[in-house]
């Protein structure tokens, strides 16, 4: 996809610069302007990891052209965007002050934007909508469930408990050794790890593993995106996407006095039924039995997609912008 028919931008928030591709509606798009040519509806798209903002290309060429103004940022530590040196910069309230930052830029202070994301964008969107709900319309949100806070459940030991020290958000945690790992193996294949994994299991990367020399991409992931991906990872590293991880118990311990509080804004939930957090121990059930709608009493819909994996929105572009847009669209 040519990247030229994005525009591209740098903006100044919350004390650091944020790139910004957008995509503007098409004049001939239809069913989101209503004749309101000079104030078209936005969508704020928030990728997950190991994404960039170009994750969402399909989308957002697709929602531009029915009348959106679509709009995908690479969050802190991401691609163009500044990755502050501080490991506990990179918590969830940190990533919302990015966003509340960046929505004042593009809509001004009193308005609202639809937010869409992915994997930590997912959350990250979760966590904007329990902290400032005052500036989402709706969220279509991809993959990860609204977690609510649990006094029991600190992320990092539950996930151990689960699957093990070699489940890749434990092997996360350790500051710089990880990333040795990757400079040794390759940025290349360190991102293909992650990106062409397509299975309802855990990723587990044991130390010392044994990487194959060579990975099929998928059909939706070509050698052009692959080369884009890389061209910003070895530019700038993985520390700043890998410092989410290394927050993940900074921010329960922040996130606690929200303990009882509930997501009050309107939801579509998407997720692919061989996306490995679809199996995450509990998951299944905690989406079918009511306790997400508890939690989250808008919910208006969830869709399981049938033979799809983690990536959903890559591996099935032109589903998940029909139901972003029979979503929003009826608004």
């Amino acid at each position: 996809m040519d990247l030229l028919t994005f525009d591209h931008s740098f903006v100044k928030v919350n004390g650091i610069t944020m790139h910004v591709a957008e995509k503007s509606p098409s004049v001939s798009g239809n069913g989101a302007l209503d004749g309101v040519i000079n104030r078209p509806p936005v969508i704020l798209f928030l990728h997950g990891f190991p994404e960039l903002w170009y994750t969402w290309r399909h989308q957002m060429v697709a929602l531009s052209s029915l009348g959106y103004r679509t709009i995908a940022p690479d969050l802190r530590g991401y691609g163009d965007t500044d990755a502050p040196e501080r490991v506990d910069a990179y918590t969830s309230l940190h990533v919302v002050g990015d966003l509340i930052g960046l929505i004042d830029a593009v809509v001004g202070d009193r308005e609202k934007v639809f937010v869409v994301g992915h994997d930590w964008g997912a959350i990250i969107a979760w966590h904007l909508c329990l902290l400032r709900p005052d500036r989402v319309k709706a969220l279509a949100n991809l993959s990860v469930v609204f977690d609510p806070w649990n006094p029991k459940r600190k992320p990092i030991s539950m996930f151990r408990s689960f699957y093990g020290d070699d489940y890749y958000i434990c092997r996360l945690q350790e500051c710089g050794e990880i990333e040795a790992e990757f400079a040794k193996l390759g940025t290349e294949r360190a991102l293909l790890e992650f990106l062409t994994y397509r299975s309802p299991g855990p990723i587990l990367l044991p130390k010392g593993k044994r990487y194959d020399d060579h990975v099929s991409l998928p059909s939706w992931l070509t050698d052009c995106d692959v080369k884009y991906y890389v061209s910003k990872y070895e530019k700038n590293g993985f520390t700043g996407p890998v410092n989410y991880y290394r927050n993940m118990d900074r921010t329960w311990e922040l996130m606690g006095s929200l303990s009882k509080a509930q997501v009050k804004v309107l939801v579509k939930f998407v997720i692919g039924d061989q996306d490995l957090t679809y199996h995450i121990p509990g998951t299944k059930k905690y989406i079918h039995d009511g306790r997400f709608k508890s939690h989250v009493p808008l919910l208006d819909e969830v869709v399981v997609i049938e033979g799809v994996g983690h990536f959903l929105h890559e591996e099935r572009p032109d589903e998940i912008s029909k139901h972003i847009h029979d979503y929003f669209g009826s608004f």
